[in-house]
Formats: C-alpha cells, structure tokens, sequence
C-alpha cells in the first residue's frame, strides 16, 4: 500500500493531488496553493509508482510542494487536520505567497512592512519592529482616520500573516502606483513608498476619502471581505461606495457623486449617500461588504 503522500495529480489538471492511502481526495496544490477539485482517479500502481515530487527532475526552485511530515513524527496522532493536507507549502523562492485564500506565507529575503497584529506563526530568526512612518503620516493618520500601523519584519525565515479570515491578495508593482483603503493593506515591500493621501474630489467633511498610497517596484497583498470584483473604468465611468471600495490604480481620476434623497439611499454604506466616482483607464477593487459595523449603544 502507497502511504498517505501528495503526488502529481493523475488527472493532469493540477500539480499535486493528495493521496490518503487508500485513494485520491480533492485536496490539489498549484504554484504552492491548496484548493480543493473533486476527482475520479484510479489509485497509483504500486508496480508503477507515481514518482513522488522529491524525486522529479523539476529543478528546486521552480517547485512549490507540501510539506507533509510522515506518520512517524505525529506521536501516534491521526486525522485529517494532520496527515498533510494542511501543511506547510514551501519554496525555495523568496517573496509573498498565499498559504490559503486567508493566510499569506512570505519567505522573507528581504525586509518588508505588514499590518501590525496581522502575524499568526514565523519560523526561523523573525525580527519585528515597530514602523511609525514619522510625524507628518502620524499627524495624517489622527486628522483623517486613515489608520494603518505597520509593523517592519527581517531576518531569515517564513512569516503567516492574516487579518480577521479575510481573503489574501499579492499584486506586483513595475513602477506603478495603487491606492488602498488602509483597512485592506497586509503587507508590502519595503521597497515601495508610502504615504497616506486625501483622494483627490474628497474632503474630510464627507470621511473615508484618505486612502494609502503605494508607488514603486515591489509587491503588496492586501485583503477583501468576500470575493472582490474588479471593474475596468475605460469602459464606462464607474462609481463605487466609499465603504466598500478596495482599491483602484492611482492614475485615475476621481471626484465624489452624492444621492441622497429622504427616499433613497443606493449606496452599500451605512447611510452614506456619497460614492466615488473614477474616469480614465485603470481598474477600481470593490468588496461586497462596506467593512466593520459598530454595535448600537444600549445605553
């Protein structure tokens, strides 16, 4: 009998599939990221073995596999928590990868910024100072709310970082420029230069129109309450509600668009009548959720 392993997957439209000893689940792995795709797969001959991915001629650094320890080293423990469907993923490349939809893995070659609080787990000499930016982002951050506490990580090693079971998101920047929501940023390169901004059409008056500004070469991840959409502003002029927009690329022009009526309030928002409105070639990331609510008084 094949012990419990991950192979590459016999169905040919994954990397690896998991093999639990007596068939295969649909737990898959790709570019380093678990998924699940259901499979009807006959079991690897024991005659003709699947090659096991240790033992494939893919150069090191081009592979991303699970890292699952046999039964040997769970002390006699079983389950499915346990028998490497949810390990490690692991990579000899350095940088940002999703662990899961949730959890963000960044095998640190360099230092890099991430949300205070945001670490789960590290393994290996992890350094964790605090980043205050200095006084003019401090002075901005009280004045417009734009919270965004960072926190500078360095040394050897791989760090888990997520917030609140929101779902992860890498994007890489060539010499470009996004603006984010400071509630969706994770983490980023301490390459890129940030800053937090009022959004051009806003004013303090309306809130939640200061934004942080990434620009530069390098990555950033940041983090969505739900499946985002992603709307292209070339094509028509797109508006979208303060609380639950995301993100959008900085060479957008924006302004702000008000519809309140006694009768009708369109926006995803807690009451608020304002949206942002973007013109220009460029995308906007908006989230179906306009964020955290604060529980009414009781007294």
């Amino acid at each position: 009998m094949i012990p419990a392993s991950w192979h590459p997957d016999p169905s040919g439209r994954h990397e690896l599939r998991y093999w639990d000893g007596t068939q295969w689940t649909e737990h898959v792995v790709d570019r380093g990221e678990q998924s699940t795709d259901p499979v009807d797969a006959p079991a690897p001959d024991t005659a003709e073995r699947v090659t096991p991915v240790a033992e494939q001629a893919t150069p090191v650094a081009e592979r991303a596999t699970p890292v699952a320890g046999g039964a040997g080293d769970r002390g006699g423990i079983t389950g499915d928590l346990i028998d490497g469907r949810y390990s490690e993923t692991s990579s000899t490349a350095p940088g940002p990868m999703r662990q899961n939809s949730r959890m963000l893995r960044v095998r640190l070659a360099e230092p890099f910024l991430a949300r205070q609080g945001a670490m789960v787990a590290y393994q290996g000499p992890v350094q964790f100072t605090y980043k205050g930016g200095g006084a003019a982002k401090f002075l901005k951050k009280a004045v417009t709310g734009e919270g965004l506490s960072l926190m500078r990580v360095e040394g050897q090693g791989d760090v888990f970082l997520a917030d609140s079971e929101k779902q992860v998101h890498i994007l890489q920047l060539d010499d470009a420029g996004i603006s984010i929501n400071g509630n969706s940023v994770l983490a980023f390169s301490s390459s890129l230069d940030w800053n937090v901004e009022r959004v051009k059409g806003g004013s303090i008056v309306a809130g939640g129109l200061f934004n942080t500004t990434l620009r530069g070469s390098g990555w950033v991840a940041i983090t969505t309450e739900g499946e985002p959409v992603v709307l292209n502003a070339g094509e028509a002029p797109t508006f979208a509600d303060a609380q639950a927009l995301v993100a959008w690329s900085i060479d957008l022009q924006t302004s702000l668009r008000s519809t309140f009526s006694g009768a009708s309030l369109i926006g995803r928002g807690s009451g608020e009548a304002f949206q942002v409105a973007f013109q220009g070639q460029g995308f906007v990331i908006v989230q179906p959720s306009e964020g955290a609510t604060v529980p009414p008084h009781t007294h």
